[in-house]
This record gives structure tokens, C-alpha cells and sequence, in this order.
């Protein structure tokens, strides 16, 4: 019998050269280092779990009270955390709770996009977004950041890549994995291209409170898009998975900004579709507030290991001026450029069987060319300083 499946999951299931070496040599026992780590909870931070645990057992879980933005309580505490993180004022009413930013993405690719209808976003960037497109029959159009001193992001080339298919314009802000955070010039472009041609912008937040650089140069460009002035219609997406560094709680939100009346509209739509589904469960949202409340902890200790492991990559790559680490101004990762040697998933398994080390090629994130790798800098520390000095060892060799 054959049973007929959507075109939309036709994707090529086979498993790469690349997987399947590092599965072998994650079966083994053998000591490896991975330079790809993460999941937050997995890389040695320390939480408060008697407070976690308590949040998550209250009494009002009992309740279901539904509501298609999500329990107040919960809107409140990610109201709060934009006015001390940004400054921002964002009313509780444009705010809508989801369980993930994938769940977000997937709720506006469905508000403003029909079948076939386009959406523009920044290569190099995360590989998800292409199956969270496929899922809601939307075609990802790339527009590049280009490396010139600095990440920088190319509106010229972004407008011209505007058809009447084009219904919305994605910015990760700061980038994954680049680290770019959108300039104040960048914003203003962005924002006026998408008013110009009835777009929306959507913003994605999630990297905002690691800023590597907080000289007073760098402020205004690590603003969120949740402060200041909307003239298109703008949705800010973030939640608990970096900003508390709690993945698991499936935790995260919308904020709507832009003109009264199309703001209005598109809340109206997104009511029904987020009442269709009413995904996150009474538990986390009223374990929201205190999830939020405590997120300096864990913060602080992600941004002293991303910090001490960017020290540790710059000061072994001095032996190794082969090596390149390109500008990274917030975020958890490190793009370098290492000689090509042969392309991306070659070289990724020639530092897994030779060295033991695991990176990711950059053609993961839709890099151009070989000689790219990305190093995850959540690493413990001392594995990840042992992990460079293989791989800078590697490329002496070589």
C-alpha cells in the first residue's frame, strides 16, 4: 500500500558522511571534545533548582484558565524584563506567550504568508529556519552579511531581492552565528524598506543580553527593537532558552509593535491563531516570572565562559596565523577561517578522526565556500582549551 505524504517533508533523510563519523565516535570510549556544545544545561552552569522547582510547583497550576496571549501574570514578567533589559515600555496586551520561538516564527509565517509566499533573512544564519519554512509552505530568500572589519548587513542587496511575493523580512539581532548585532543605521534602513513595500520585520532577540562588547560605541547597537519608534509593522521574539539558559521549560514569547491600526489588525489575527492552539501549559506560565527574575545568575556565568573561552581562542590561534577569528559581538559562538584544506564536511571528519575534536563546517549556516568552522563557546572550559590547541595543532601540521 502506499501512503501519500505531504511535499513539505520530502527532505533527503539520509544521514551525512559527517554524522555518521561523529556518531561512531560518540559510541566509542575514547575521550573527544566537542566545540559544537550548546545546550546550557548540559555544560556545567550552576542553577538554583530548589527555586526552579518551587516555581513550577505552585498552586495556581492547578487552574486552567486559557487565554489566546497567554495568563497575564506570565505577559507582566516579560513585560518587566524588557523594561530592565531595554528600557522598553511594551504593554502586556501585545504580548503573546508561546512555547518556543520556533512556535513564534511558525504562528507569523502563518499571519502573513500564504502558500508559496516569500521571506527574506540573513546568510549566514541558523539552519532551522529552512524546516521551520518548509513546515508552513514558505520559501526562504537569503539577503548576505558581508565581512568588511566587522559584520555588516547588505540592505541594498536585501531590497533588491523584494518581489511581490515578499511578505516579511527576518533579522536576528544579534546574528547566530555571526555575533552581528544590527547597527542603529542598519535598523533605520531595515524598518524603512519594510514600510516602503508592506512588510513586516520580524526580529529575533533571543542572543540580546550577551553583548562581548559593552564600551559606550557598542550601546546603541545592541538596542532592542522592542525601544524606540516602529514605522513597520515589527514583532520582537525571545525567550527562556537563552535568556535564562533554560531550553527544557519551552518557554518564549512575541512582542508587536508598529502603526495603531495595522497593529491592531494583525493582533486580532494572531489572537485566533494563538487561541487555536493554546500551546504553553499553566505550570511555566506561572513559574514565568521567577524563571525571569533569577535569570542574572545563570546569565552571568554564560557570559564569563563565553568570554574566557573567546581569550583562550585568541591567544592559542597567535601560534597559528593560518587562523582567523572573525569579530563576534554577542552571542555564544566563533567564526574561523582556517585554511581550505578540503571542503567543510572533509575537513570536519579529518578533525574528528585525527584529533577528536568536534566543529561544525560553516556551510551548516549557509557560508559561502570552504574554509569555515564554528566553534561553540559554551564549552567547559578546560575542554575547550584543550579542543583549540588540537585543532590549532592540526592546522600547523597540515
Amino acid at each position: 500500500m502506499t501512503v501519500p505524504f505531504s511535499a513539505r517533508t520530502s527532505w533527503n533523510l539520509l544521514t551525512t558522511k559527517y554524522a555518521d563519523a561523529l556518531q561512531a565516535m560518540r559510541a566509542g570510549d575514547a575521550p573527544f571534545f566537542d566545540l559544537t556544545a550548546s545546550n546550557p544545561t548540559t555544560c556545567g552552569f550552576t542553577y538554583d533548582r530548589a527555586a526552579i522547582l518551587n516555581a513550577l510547583s505552585r498552586p495556581e497550576c492547578l487552574a486552567y484558565e486559557p487565554d489566546p496571549h497567554g495568563l497575564l501574570v506570565a505577559r507582566d514578567a516579560v513585560a518587566q524584563y524588557y523594561a530592565e533589559a531595554a528600557g522598553a515600555k511594551v504593554p502586556s496586551h501585545r504580548i503573546f506567550l508561546t512555547t518556543s520561538t520556533s512556535e513564534a516564527y511558525s504562528y507569523l509565517f502563518r499571519l502573513h504568508c500564504d502558500p508559496g509566499a516569500e521571506v527574506l533573512i540573513a546568510q549566514p544564519s541558523y539552519p532551522l529556519f529552512e524546516f521551520l519554512a518548509d513546515l508552513d509552505d514558505v520559501r526562504l530568500v537569503p539577503y548576505p552579511l558581508f565581512y568588511d572589519h566587522g559584520w555588516h548587513l547588505d540592505v541594498s542587496s536585501m531590497t533588491a531581492r523584494i518581489t511581490t511575493k515578499t511578505r516579511a523580512v527576518i533579522v536576528v539581532h544579534p546574528n547566530n552565528p555571526t555575533g552581528h548585532f544590527t547597527s542603529g543605521q542598519e535598523r533605520e534602513a531595515l524598518e524603512a524598506t519594510c514600510q516602503q513595500h508592506g512588510l513586516a520585520l520580524i526580529v529575533d532577540e533571543v542572543f540580546l543580553d550577551y553583548a562581548l562588547d559593552s564600551r559606550a560605541g557598542e550601546r546603541s547597537a545592541q538596542r532592542s527593537f522592542s525601544s524606540g519608534e516602529h514605522p513597520a509593522l515589527t514583532y520582537v521574539l525571545s525567550g527562556l532558552s537563552k535568556v535564562a539558559g533554560l531550553p527544557q521549560m519551552k518557554a518564549a514569547w512575541i512582542a508587536s509593535f508598529g502603526p495603531k491600526a495595522l497593529l491592531e489588525e494583525a493582533n486580532a489575527r494572531l489572537e485566533v491563531i494563538a487561541d487555536t492552539f493554546l500551546s504553553m501549559s499553566a505550570p511555566i506560565q506561572h513559574a514565568l516570572p521567577y524563571l525571569l527574575a533569577n535569570r542574572h545568575g545563570v546569565q552571568q556565568q554564560i557570559l564569563s565562559r563565553v568570554r574566557e573561552n573567546l581569550a583562550a581562542l585568541d591567544h592559542t590561534m597567535m601560534d597559528a596565523p593560518v587562523l582567523s577569528r572573525l569579530t563576534v559581538q554577542g552571542g555564544w559562538y566563533a567564526v574561523v577561517r582556517v585554511p581550505a584544506l578540503s571542503n567543510g564536511e572533509a575537513l570536519a571528519i579529518r578533525l574528528l578522526e585525527e584529533q577528536r575534536v568536534v566543529v561544525h563546517p560553516g556551510y551548516f549556516y549557509g557560508f559561502d565556500g570552504d574554509g569555515w568552522i564554528v566553534l561553540s563557546l559554551l564549552t567547559p572550559a578546560e575542554e575547550f582549551a584543550t579542543g583549540i590547541e588540537r585543532l590549532v595543532q592540526f592546522f600547523k601540521n597540515a
